[in-house]
């Protein structure tokens, strides 16, 4: 895989698991507020080889609970498949980060039971997904089933928005709410700037806002929650 960037140990990015974060390279969007610019526009190169990842993991056999691998787009990588079985042969669990767009690919992995725990980004509401996204139009469709897919696939799953002034209002968040009818957890996190954004594209909203947000989200999916506040 392209893997451009290896954390050792996270206790954020796989809910209630010790894990290390395995982070791929490049992304099919452009969202104006991606904090991972260097992955989504990262070259071709492999800084960290996957035989180092592995080694790293039979070293901390009893001590991780599991991988998580993000991006960028961890689903455009081809041997996506293959490496989360190698983790899975080693006895870890895996986590997955998608932004939804590559529902065949995330249909593979979940048939073949590869993931313990997927995190699906929601940009926004389906009127404003493609500017979100950085794209003058998107494939929604492919969103749809992606969503579906995780209503029905029986293992521990998350839909997220990134909540971004400038880009998300109240409104948004009930329409995505709505959309995601049948969820069971939904987390709204909040917007950080990490010094590289170009100017209006995008704020931190205020914590009461936030709140209003997720008193909205909780009358549609029984688990919601912030993180970053």
């Amino acid at each position: 895989m392209n893997i451009q960037g290896f954390q050792k140990l996270t206790l954020l990015d796989f809910p209630g698991r010790t894990a290390c974060t395995v982070f791929t390279g490049g992304c099919n969007l452009r969202c104006p507020f991606c904090h991972n610019v260097a992955l989504v526009l990262a070259p071709d190169e492999e800084p960290f080889a996957e035989e180092e990842i592995f080694s790293y993991l039979e070293k901390r056999r009893g001590v991780l609970d599991g991988v998580a691998v993000t991006g960028g787009e961890p689903l455009l990588q081809p041997d996506i498949a293959a490496f989360l079985r190698r983790v899975k042969e080693m006895g870890f669990l895996t986590k997955v980060d998608t932004n939804g767009f590559f529902p065949e690919a995330l249909e593979a992995i979940l048939k073949d039971g590869l993931a313990d725990y997927v995190a699906m980004d929601i940009k926004n509401s389906k009127q404003k997904y493609a500017a979100t996204c950085g794209r003058q139009s998107v494939d929604l469709g492919k969103v749809e089933k992606s969503i579906l897919l995780l209503k029905n696939a029986g293992i521990d799953a998350e839909f997220r928005t990134t909540v971004v002034g400038g880009f998300h209002t109240k409104e948004d968040i009930e329409d995505i709410c709505r959309w995601l009818s049948g969820a069971q957890r939904y987390y709204l996190q909040a917007f950080k700037d990490s010094g590289i954004l170009k100017e209006g594209s995008g704020y931190t909203l205020p914590e009461e806002e936030m709140l209003a947000m997720r008193d909205i989200a909780r009358r549609y999916i029984p688990i919601v929650d912030i993180r970053g506040i």
